[in-house]
């Protein structure tokens, strides 16, 4: 079967692999649609990160690089592995795509996410949505409605880090939520926060990621730093209080500066991009607002309820696909349109099967 393979910075292959075994506890998935995440093309860019060097293998996959990539993914089940007796051939599912140790619990209230060596399918190993099919343990395999079309449920992975930072966040209905960043995730906890009943505003400086925002209808203000003030601007549309709750999905400290600064007494600050450099807070605001400041990584325990607001209607995926391709473009179509196209590419899909 045809796959992509992640050997070094820079240098992702399609090759021709096995098929992989659908061993007992697994079940075998027949990949749909992948979507690009950021991540994998940082690794593409600045890699490896999270993929193990050659020769170096991962402590719990005991895989290293050429590694098959993609972790964001739907796809119809073909095989049940034994003991395996709640799923059935025909399935839509999609895969949370996690690699943790065996004697980690993984039920209500347990923090796998955080575990030792935790790393991703399609990063770490097991295998990846890249590629026609894939083998996955049970406990990773949600499914879902035949309603959800499969190139939309495909976003169910990034939307679930949306879920996650807005469970981490404690916010609640009527609550104003203040987003750093109209970037995929930025706009995926809008979606989030607009089904959830929160007030939504969005800073972004792109022209087409602010169109975008509001043709998605997952912001009630969206506000251009370099055009308007934008503390001013969340005091006037909150009556001087500030915002119940802020994201910073942007990795700029001049965007973490600017939610702390609108972010109102008591009230928090929830980091949710992943930082490749230092940054700076301002300290004296967190401590004479009270502030609580938090992090957020991937999810836990929320595919099931991120799963239910896409089924129940409450959030349309399809605005955020920008683009499907088949496999063999992944390069050409996919990574370099992300590189030199990021402000109008949203979610470019794969579908490994054309």
């Amino acid at each position: 079967m045809k796959a992509a393979r992640f050997y070094d910075r820079g240098d992702i292959r399609i090759e021709d692999i096995p098929e992989p075994v659908v061993a007992p506890g697994t079940v075998g998935v027949q990949v749909a649609w992948c979507g690009i995440c950021g991540t994998d093309l940082h690794e593409f860019m600045e890699g490896p990160i999270f993929i193990p060097p050659c020769g170096h293998p991962h402590p719990i996959s005991g895989e290293s690089a050429p590694i098959t990539m993609g972790h964001e993914f739907s796809g119809v089940v073909y095989a049940v592995g034994a003991g395996v007796d709640d799923i059935q051939v025909g399935q839509h599912v999609v895969v949370e795509p996690y690699i943790v140790a065996d004697d980690v619990p993984t039920g209500a209230g347990d923090h796998y996410h955080l575990s030792k060596d935790m790393n991703f399918i399609g990063l770490g190993g097991h295998g990846g949505g890249l590629s026609e099919k894939i083998a996955v343990k049970r406990r990773w395999v949600h499914p879902i409605s035949d309603a959800i079309p499969l190139d939309q449920a495909a976003l169910i992975e990034p939307l679930a880090v949306g879920h996650h930072a807005f469970v981490r966040s404690g916010a609640i209905a009527g609550d104003v939520a203040l987003v750093g960043g109209a970037g995929p995730i930025g706009l995926l906890l809008g979606a989030i926060l607009k089904a959830k009943g929160l007030t939504v505003i969005m800073t972004e400086l792109s022209a087409k990621r602010k169109e975008k925002a509001l043709e998605a209808g997952v912001a009630d203000y969206v506000l251009d730093p370099s055009q308007v003030d934008v503390l001013a601007e969340v005091m006037k549309i909150t009556a001087d209080k500030g915002a119940d709750v802020s994201f910073e999905c942007s990795s700029v400290n001049a965007v973490l500066d600017t939610l702390v600064a609108a972010t109102k007494p008591t009230g928090v600050v929830v980091i949710v991009s992943i930082w490749s450099h230092p940054a700076t807070v301002n300290v004296h605001s967190v401590v004479m607002k009270e502030l609580d400041v938090r992090g957020t990584i991937a999810y836990c325990n929320d595919h099931a309820a991120t799963i239910k607001l896409v089924e129940e209607g409450k959030i349309n995926l399809e605005p955020f696909i920008t683009q499907r391709i088949k496999l063999d473009d992944l390069i050409s179509q996919g990574f370099e349109t992300l590189i030199h196209n990021n402000e109008s590419a949203v979610k470019i899909i794969v579908n490994p099967n054309l």
